[in-house]
């Protein structure tokens, strides 16, 4: 599935921030006198949370693009951080490692983060769908992180990975603004089974959260790294199986399951994430960034073609 380029001109949010090279030309120099001498290079990213500009080769500075209150910002990307911490060299996968926090400055008025730049082509330029080395790769991922300790945390109640039901207004959103562009009916008949999933006795494990071809990257068929790592935390079990449909087609997500042995019921809740989060992809992303809105379709496709059970 090729990408396509979007501009920095194309707001994807309401009151989105401006982010350009100069603005960060002068942020890095104030902030980060080491940096001075290093290329800075926009990245052409269809990610919708931050602005990526790359400071040399071993480094990416990540702007926020949304509007919001200086210290919940502040807040996130400390969490990120911490998150990030957390997940580095706990797989044989590259993962982002955190570098600094910079403060607001001319041009932007909120902090922003640099982290470790992990080379290889997103899987929305180099899709893996097919290929069952890398379903084994993402299997192995996901249970590298549901190994790590918990620590005596639970779910924060934000979000996907709490309970399904909890998501009926937001769904209910997203087939209201999809009834031009999908076959609501059935989707809607398929929410309807799967919100009643029951969340059954399994505890809370870490999750990525966010396993969608845009953090995901990949070389010769095969798991390079995984990005967007701030999200990492205490979930339903079930989270990270999103992955397999998002990311593969039949042969390679039996193999992914097969991999990690989930029960029924851990499979199905799975489906149910991938389905909440790829409803919203598909129409909030339909003119501001096709790839997303593709990658939406295309998870739904997935679906419609093995169904929940009724």
């Amino acid at each position: 599935m090729p990408a396509t380029p979007l501009s920095p001109d194309v707001p994807m949010h309401e009151g989105q921030l401006t982010v350009s090279v100069d603005v960060v030309r002068g942020l890095v120099d104030a902030q980060f006198p080491q940096w001075r001498g290093l290329t800075l290079r926009r990245v052409a990213s269809q990610g919708t949370v931050n602005a990526i500009v790359r400071i040399g080769d071993r480094l990416t500075a990540r702007f926020p693009l949304q509007p919001q209150e200086v210290d919940v910002a502040q807040a996130w990307l400390e969490r990120e951080a911490g998150a990030a911490r957390e997940l580095l060299g706990r797989t044989r996968f590259p993962t982002p490692e955190p570098v600094a926090i910079g403060r607001p400055g001319a041009g932007y008025p909120l902090p922003w983060s640099v982290q470790t730049w992990i080379p290889g082509v997103v899987a929305t330029d180099e899709d893996p769908g097919d290929s069952v080395a890398f379903a084994h790769d993402l299997a192995e991922f996901v249970d590298g992180v549901r190994a790590i300790d918990t620590r005596g945390r639970v779910f924060a109640g934000q979000g996907r990975g709490g309970e399904l039901p909890a998501h009926d207004e937001y769904l209910q959103a997203c087939f209201r603004h999809s009834e031009a562009l999908l076959d609501v009916p059935l989707l809607r008949r398929f929410w309807a089974v799967m919100r009643e999933l029951p969340r059954g006795e399994a505890p809370d494990v870490m999750n990525h959260g966010d396993l969608i071809p845009g953090n995901v990257l990949v070389a010769a068929g095969r798991l390079a790294g995984v990005l967007d790592v701030g999200g990492l935390g205490p979930a339903d079990p079930a989270l990270d199986l999103v992955g397999a449909w998002h990311l593969l087609e039949r042969e390679p997500r039996q193999a992914f399951r097969q991999r990690l042995d989930r029960d029924d019921l851990q499979w199905e809740r799975g489906r149910a994430w991938a389905f909440q989060q790829a409803m919203g992809l598909v129409w909030y992303y339909q003119r501001t960034n096709p790839t997303m809105s593709l990658i939406g379709r295309r998870t739904l496709a997935r679906i419609s073609a093995d169904p929940p059970a009724a």
